[in-house]
């Protein structure tokens, strides 16, 4: 435990001023608290003497002073001390998100995305609350405990000890609960978490549920995590709704103890009228400290378990990083010459890429072709460090590409994936994403060579259209062009287009194609595609098969060769004139 709270440690040494204001203001409100029944006290013992109008006057004004004073420091405690809770889930919640940006394929893999918005959203506010309510009132117990046991024990120390025996039950009460809660906790949490990623999930793929008629099925798997996350709760509650009785329930022993023996002194004259009033008032100031005790219990096993799971993501270290030592600098000048030596790419122990040896030229223009599954976005998934070969090298200019740091590498790169993503913003933001400097005029350029100019005025505002969540409101060909034209906007060295083509239809691509053009003549540019029109004027074609080259060399050539490469032409050319014929 004492580990996982080091997370913070950071965080709270940063705000280690407001904190030490803030214990300060509420130290200076318990002491003025525990000073309320010695007054009290006083007055009572001087009414006993006999009754003076000035005496009760003074003690009345007195009492008033302490109490408004007591109220401004408690004022102050939960401002400063509940603002600094805020700030450090603040700086914990950027600090989780830029760790999240820099984490590498792999993880997003391994961890659901439902489940990492789980842990960035409701486990980052229990430890919140750990850190605000449960520091502040963790402490304010503790002080108020130890300060009114001191005045307690200085008054009577008999019948303080007779106050003091239900503690041990309120130990292990706490010890024994406090597991529980913990444990059933971090339960709650990770359904919370599957819930949801089945949320999350339904949203994104809401057209495939609708397209297969799977609303009902859906819907009624929700129930059942939402019944069980329901269920869980109120175990968690039962186990809560013992744990607060029993505390109360020892406070009332606690009372009746004190009353029993402090009557009996009173009676026996051992202690005054005054005394008896003051300890029956700390009795009662201690009820909340001792009822918040158990709170703050419950906030610490909440927290700690929530803090567990954060750190589980924390302490994820991304596999593609700077190198450790003096990193090169990927600038404008610097060779687009990409070269795969004896490059091997193992997934689960498949091989996606086997044994590769293939060298592009800056300014060259290769085509890469083959079967659905031979390893082509594999291999070009190399180039921005997307991950690394398991074997081999994949050198830039001559330079091992892990020699650069992968930020400063992508900058040189403009990639269109297969799957094309576009955020719920205006179109010209989407354009301009990876280029956030750039004009107007550039962003219509960019959008003229994706060949996107025409679609742009039959949009309700144009370039200023917000496109909806991944682009919800535009075609599959419009999404592409979208993709294209963010690519070319950022002036990349290397320009990788993966399949880039597939949505659109053959006379737009032709267009595009023209467009794109002058863009690639003077950068390394890589082009999958499984149309033959898109590849045929590249330099070179390059055709995999099972992660291997089986092919390589011109359009001419590789028609020639007879292999691969020339059964795809031929069949595509049967498509066409079958379509022309209808």
């Amino acid at each position: 435990m004492l580990q996982s709270l080091m997370t913070l440690w950071p965080y709270v040494r940063r705000y280690r001023a407001g904190l030490m204001l803030g214990v300060s203001s509420l130290l200076m409100k318990d002491v003025l608290a525990a000073a309320l029944p010695v007054v009290i006290k006083y007055g009572v013992d001087s009414l006993t003497r006999g009754f003076q109008l000035k005496t009760v006057l003074q003690l009345a004004l007195l009492l008033i002073g302490v109490s408004i004073a007591k109220g401004i420091f408690q004022y102050w405690m939960r401002v400063i001390i509940i603002g600094v809770s805020r700030d450090i889930e603040y700086d914990l919640r950027n600090d989780i998100f830029y760790h999240l940006v820099k984490l590498s394929q792999d993880f997003y893999g391994r961890f659901r995305t439902g489940d990492i918005m789980a842990r960035s959203t409701n486990d980052l506010n229990a430890v919140r609350m750990m850190l605000g309510p449960g520091i502040m009132y963790w402490s304010e117990t503790s002080i108020m405990l130890l300060l009114s046991m001191a005045v307690m024990l200085h008054a009577d120390w008999r019948l303080t000890l007779t106050a003091l025996i239900p503690a041990p039950f309120v130990s292990v009460a706490v010890v024994f609960f406090g597991r529980r809660i913990h444990t059933r906790f971090e339960h709650i949490q990770k359904m919370f978490s599957d819930i949801s990623s089945r949320v999350q999930e339904n949203l994104a793929g809401v057209r495939v549920i609708r397209a297969y008629a799977q609303e009902k099925a859906e819907v009624d798997q929700f129930e059942n995590l939402n019944r069980e996350y329901v269920r869980e709760n109120i175990a968690l509650a039962r186990i809560q709704g013992l744990f607060m009785p029993l505390l109360q329930a020892l406070i009332g022993v606690t009372f009746l103890l004190v009353l029993w023996a402090g009557g009996r002194q009173l009676l026996e004259g051992k202690i005054s009228l005054g005394s008896f009033v003051m300890f029956n008032t700390y009795m009662g100031m201690l009820i909340w400290p001792m009822i918040a005790f158990g709170w703050v219990v419950n906030l610490m096993q909440r927290g700690t378990a929530s803090l567990n799971r954060i750190n589980e993501i924390l302490h994820e270290t991304p596999t593609i990083s700077r190198p450790a030592g003096h990193s090169v600098a990927m600038h404008r000048g610097h060779s687009a010459q990409i070269r795969f030596s004896d490059v091997y790419v193992r997934f689960g122990g498949r091989e996606a890429i086997s044994g590769i040896d293939l060298t592009i030229e800056a300014g060259e223009t290769v085509a890469i072709v083959g079967h659905t599954g031979s390893g082509k976005t594999s291999l070009v998934n190399l180039i921005p460090r997307l991950f690394d070969p398991s074997e081999g090298s994949v050198q830039i200019g001559g330079i091992d590409m892990r020699r650069f740091d992968p930020e400063d590498l992508r900058r040189a790169i403009g990639f269109v994936p297969q799957e094309t993503f576009l955020f719920s913003a205006t179109l010209a933001e989407n354009i301009a994403w990876g280029a956030p400097e750039a004009t107007v005029e550039q962003i219509r350029w960019a959008a003229g060579v994706a060949g996107l100019s025409s679609d742009i005025g039959t949009f309700p505002k144009g370039l200023e259209t917000v496109i909806g969540e991944r682009g919800l409101t535009l075609s599959g060909g419009q999404k592409q062009r979208a993709a294209i034209a963010r690519a070319i906007l950022r002036n990349p060295q290397i320009l990788i287009l993966d399949d880039a083509l597939s949505s659109v239809d053959t006379v737009t691509e032709e267009k595009i194609l023209n467009g794109l053009a002058d863009v690639m003549r003077d950068r390394t540019t890589i082009l999958i595609s499984h149309r033959v029109s898109t590849v045929q004027n590249a330099n070179r074609i390059v055709v995999l098969e099972r992660g291997r080259v089986v092919e390589i060399g011109t359009h001419q050539e590789l028609q020639e060769l007879g292999g691969y490469y020339a059964e795809l032409y031929q069949k595509q050319l049967l498509e066409e004139e079958l379509e022309a014929i209808r």
